[in-house]
């Protein structure tokens, strides 16, 4: 934590891109609006998020600030197809950021969308509707209050 700042890395899924962005808007905006210091990477799909986080976890190199992040934003979207391959897609990814929040002690936000249609998704992701990527990064800021609460952060 730079300066009492935290920084916070924004995880996105670009499978559905649209999507995607509007759920990014919205983390961007609860973000700044706090302002904190925030970066963003994206990655294919919502799979592939925990290893994201795993992998700035371990990175020396990556942050910008030079330092650690204090809390992570993990965005994307599941929609329902004909397979099972959804049901698969949607434990693995949250049990891997579960796991990681738990053994590293992460503030996590998760806004990983998991709805049947396109519809659906477009009326969680909006802004001007329910703003789930907003909702993610104030539930990650407001796990790093409850660290700070805990003596736990700044690390």
């Amino acid at each position: 934590m730079a300066n009492g700042v935290p920084n916070i890395l924004v995880i996105d899924a670009r499978f559905y891109e649209d999507i995607a962005d509007e759920l990014v808007r919205g983390a961007t905006a609860a973000l700044e609006e706090a302002e904190v210091l925030h970066e963003r990477v994206s990655v294919p799909g919502t799979f592939e998020i925990p290893a994201a986080v795993r992998y700035a976890i371990r990175s020396r190199d990556f942050h910008s600030t030079g330092r650690r992040f204090d809390g992570y934003v993990a965005l994307g979207c599941v929609i329902r197809g004909e397979t099972s391959h959804y049901d698969y897609v949607c434990t693995e990814s949250a049990r891997g950021l579960q796991s990681l929040a738990l053994e590293y002690t992460l503030a996590m936000g998760y806004g990983i969308l998991t709805v049947e249609n396109e519809e659906q998704a477009w009326e969680r992701a909006s802004v001007d509707k329910r703003d789930k990527g907003g909702a993610a990064a104030k539930t990650c800021l407001g796990m790093i209050e409850l660290k700070r609460r805990f003596r736990l952060y700044p690390r």
